[in-house]
């Protein structure tokens, strides 16, 4: 076996720099596995370090992708219950500080020391990624890994909704922004029993016509008739996963008095209105990162009982060199969810 392969590289904070380079395939330390990586999905942050409007530090260079699945190759010398030939995805947290107090709580997501595949360690847009144990969850045969490599951003939405939310069956939900975050938080929450509106704009038709295949209301522009079409009040929940922080100031319109706001989507530009509307309204403002390991355990069991489908959302998988198209495609707005798929 060659010990190089082809990866998709963003190499600099400047806009546009990603390109593909020839790298080593990763060493494994002792409590790691080296992956095959069977399918990558595209994320929107691996869109915004390509664009350059991300909030985050990124080591450069760095190797994008932290959505995926593979089939274990090799194994450090402690790992345990862990072979060759398994069928695995991983989680994202690559490196966190085991003696973290969010660590040691389970919240690994939330130690300040964590660093993720794609951003803080090379990621697995491309053929082999070194991989901690620790990570690691097993594939159910009856899942391919094109679906089971949206494992992570499932996560994300199961983590928004059913953990950090408060959604009974029967309330009214509105999320805002139909990307693959905003519409996979939909069915989560039509799987809490909720009512469902996602909201978009003019040129999000395409990806509004894929929520509508989860059972979801749609609403282009304004969705205070919706928000306030039973008794006036707005919604229970607002699920803001849009790409922008202005749209908070939309979700203080449309919540109900006492209801619940849930941010998820990031955008680094600053607020330039007031929260009153929060104290006026007693609204529960809540913040929404990552997820950790039962999540993940839960997440598997939706995706492969069907409960779950994300079938909808996969626009295309492409090959690893067609980066730059899958790239766009989800940049326009043209599909929801990019996968590659390395050779």
């Amino acid at each position: 076996m060659s010990n190089k392969m082809i990866a998709v590289v963003n190499y600099a904070p400047e806009k546009g720099s990603v390109e593909l380079r020839e790298l080593d395939i990763p060493l494994i330390g002792e409590d790691d596995v080296l992956l095959q990586v069977e399918n990558v999905g595209v994320c929107g942050s691996d869109l915004h370090q390509w664009t350059a409007d991300h909030s985050w530090h990124v080591n450069y260079p760095v190797v994008l992708g932290h959505e995926f699945g593979g089939i274990i190759i090799n194994t450090g010398k402690n790992v345990k219950g862990w072979k060759a030939g398994d069928r695995v995805v991983s989680e994202t947290a690559a490196i966190v500080n085991p003696e973290s107090p969010m660590t040691k709580a389970g919240l690994y997501n939330l130690d300040p020391d964590r660093k993720g595949f794609g951003y803080g360690v090379n990621g697995a847009m491309t053929k082999f990624v070194r991989v901690p144990a620790r990570c690691l969850h097993l594939v159910p045969s009856n899942l391919s890994f094109e679906q089971a490599c949206l494992t992570e951003p499932c996560c994300v939405a199961y983590n928004a909704v059913a953990i950090n939310g408060n959604i009974k069956p029967g309330d009214r939900v509105i999320v805002l922004g139909p990307g693959t975050i905003g519409i996979l938080c939909a069915a989560v929450a039509k799987l809490c029993g909720a009512q469902v509106a996602v909201v978009g704009l003019e040129a999000d038709r395409i990806r509004l016509d894929i929520a509508k295949q989860y059972g979801c209301d749609v609403i282009i522009g304004d969705a205070t008739a919706w928000a306030k079409s039973t008794d006036g009040m707005g919604a229970d929940v607002i699920i803001d996963a849009a790409g922008i922080s202005q749209t908070l100031k939309i979700a203080l319109q449309l919540v109900r008095p006492k209801g619940q706001i849930i941010k998820v989507g990031w955008g680094p530009q600053p607020l330039n209105f007031s929260l009153d509307p929060l104290v006026q309204k007693n609204i529960t403002l809540q913040g929404s990162f990552s997820h950790n390991w039962p999540i993940w355990e839960k997440v598997i069991g939706l995706l492969s009982t069907g409960l779950l489908n994300v079938t909808p959302i996969i626009g295309g998988v492409w090959n690893l060199d067609e980066w730059h198209n899958a790239f766009e495609k989800m940049h326009k707005g043209e599909v929801v969810k990019s996968v590659l798929k390395p050779i």
